[in-house]
């Protein structure tokens, strides 16, 4: 097991004794070796079983300098994007580029490549003829791996695994696909083992696989958006391990093979993989270059879980980490917090403790843990289900346990805050929020309730008790005597809102918030999520129902002012 970086040249690679590793790894983030990246927690999981790894970290499309410097590896090169979408990245809502990047040394954004896994597997193909598999990896290509919506190019693009012409797609969280795919092509290297299926990868094939789902072809969804929302819907409805089938989606003369879902790690699989040894810092090679902000947000921060059942319609965690919350230990989390007490830059402080959403630990419905998310029915919309046992007990002990610790001054929470899970918990609710308020915030709690409108957050899959958190927290604060804030977060120009909406929200949070907010984004159409689906076809799937949405980007700019200014 390697303790410090995996190697990025050809120096650390000999002194490794390596002379050509099994993996190469190729990420448009630069390399900070946290488990907040998938290209290091990929790179270490495979490293602990046993494998060799290399990572050439935004690489130079323009010469073979980087993309050459640890030679080809032995089994398959990784490509992903990073933690974001390329394109999400490099550009705003209303298409204007990007300056800044944060995942970038000296913080701007001159050396991601807009979409990046296509460009990073030409860029290996145009050096390595006839080179070992191409895996593509990561959100990017997760998001992209069906027929979906481009909103930069307004069109209907074809699975990111043909355009690339790489070879397999991991989607989803990738570890247990991705050491299974090793193993099969490392035995078939040595003659004894074929490519078989993996859970969790696509693969391009001539035929169609018995048994599997038939989407309608790539040709018809591209210029038919009511077979783009038939089509769209069979996939969501086949993304749970427990239930889903395989995919199989005719692209040109080929057709896309998607297996179903890897299961989500267990409690001791996810403890594995979090505990694996990280630095939690920029490799020496690409620190030189400049300082990364994104280092300064996740150095001191510990995960406690992954996947989100809330299922926000405009959001694709739950896409892409499952509808299932799936946590580590106790115990696991406080290892952790106890090693970063020892690192000598340790300032006392834990700047964050959560997932996607900070109040989801130790909430799970038992049912769906052993046979699936339901097919017709969100856990939390438009109200919690009441088969979810809802309860911030064990987040409460946790969080009490960390501050705890010697060494730890505080312990913050910058993951947002679900309001509806805390009204909705009348046993510890209100003692979890007052704890939160009391310890482990800086001043200020993010929520969001992203409109006031019932008909947009219905659109949106959200709820619309606010006011209700807004009273609970003003009373725990004039207990405990602070002056503490809600940070409020809005979507303008999402699908079905008009300008005349977004007015009725500037009335409500001037009325009834009291505040003009600054936290207003206009909406992005990302790829494969309900929304993005409205976005384009213009209807709504769930009703048939003809859609208003707004597409002209200075009257998106227009509804976001009505909101931020005073």
């Amino acid at each position: 097991m390697i303790t410090g970086f995996l190697p990025t040249t050809r120096q650390e690679l000999i002194k490794l004794g390596w002379e050509t590793p099994d993996v190469i790894l190729i990420s448009g983030d630069t390399y900070i070796d946290s488990y907040y990246f998938g290209t290091a927690l990929i790179g270490k999981l495979l490293v602990s079983a046993g494998y060799s790894v290399g990572i050439i970290a935004q690489p130079t499309l323009t010469n073979d300098k980087d993309i050459t410097r640890l030679g080809e590896p032995k089994l398959f090169w990784g490509v992903t994007s990073g933690c974001v979408d390329s394109m999400v990245s490099n550009y705003t809502a209303t298409v204007k580029r990007r300056k800044k990047d944060d995942l970038t040394p000296g913080g701007l954004n001159t050396l991601r490549p807009d979409r990046a896994v296509i460009a990073y597997t030409n860029l290996i193909r145009r050096y390595f003829k006839n080179t070992k598999p191409i895996v593509l990896g990561g959100i990017e290509a997760s998001l992209r791996r069906i027929s979906h919506y481009d909103y930069w190019d307004n069109k209907i693009r074809r699975s990111v695994l043909f355009d690339a012409k790489a070879d397999y797609l991991v989607y989803g969280m990738g570890e247990k696909a991705v050491l299974e795919l090793a193993e099969k092509l490392r035995g078939n290297i040595e003659g004894n083992k074929k490519i078989i299926d993996v859970r969790g990868i696509c693969c391009i094939g001539k035929e169609k696989v018995t048994d599997y789902i038939e989407l309608p072809p790539h040709e018809i969804v591209s210029r038919d958006k009511k077979k783009f929302i038939e089509m769209f819907t069979i996939f969501n409805e086949n993304t749970d391990p427990f239930t889903a089938k395989g995919l199989c989606q005719k692209q040109d003369t080929r057709y896309l093979i998607q297996n179903p879902p890897q299961f989500p790690l267990s409690t001791k699989e996810l403890d594995r993989v979090y505990e694996l040894p990280f630095m939690r810092d920029v490799h020496p090679y690409y620190k030189k270059f400049g300082q990364v902000r994104a280092l300064e947000t996740i150095k001191f921060s510990i995960t406690t879980h992954r996947g989100c059942y809330g299922g926000c319609n405009f959001c694709a965690i739950s896409l892409n980490q499952g509808r299932r919350v799936s946590e580590r230990s106790e115990s696991s989390i406080i290892r952790e917090a106890k090693i970063l007490t020892k690192r000598p830059d340790f300032k006392g402080y834990i700047n964050d403790v959560g997932g996607p959403t900070a109040n989801m630990y130790g909430i799970e419905c038992g049912r769906k843990k052993t046979q699936g998310a339901c097919h017709e029915k969100q856990c939390l919309f438009p109200s919690p289900c009441k088969h979810l046992p809802i309860s911030h007990k064990r987040q409460i002990t946790l969080l009490r346990k960390l501050a705890a610790l010697p060494k730890v001054k505080k312990v913050f929470i910058a993951s947002g805050i679900r309001f509806d899970l805390v009204l909705q918990d009348k046993a510890t609710g209100q003692e979890y929020l007052k704890q939160v308020l009391q310890y482990h915030t800086s001043g200020q709690i993010k929520v969001a309730p992203e409109h006031s409108e019932e008909k947009i957050l219905h659109l949106m899959g959200k709820p619309g008790r606010v006011l209700q958190f807004k009273k609970m927290f003003q009373k725990i604060n004039a207990t405990l005597n602070k002056k503490q804030y809600l940070t409020y977060y809005f979507i303008a120009a999402h699908p079905g809102c008009t300008y005349e909406d977004m007015m009725k929200l500037r009335g409500f949070v001037k009325n009834e918030l009291r505040l003009f907010p600054e936290q207003v984004q206009i909406f992005t159409p990302t790829p494969s999520t309900w929304s993005t689906l409205m976005y384009y076809t213009e209807i709504n799937p769930f009703t048939g129902k003809d859609l208003f949405v707004e597409k002209n980007n200075k009257a998106k700019e227009k509804q976001k002012n009505l909101v931020t200014s005073s």
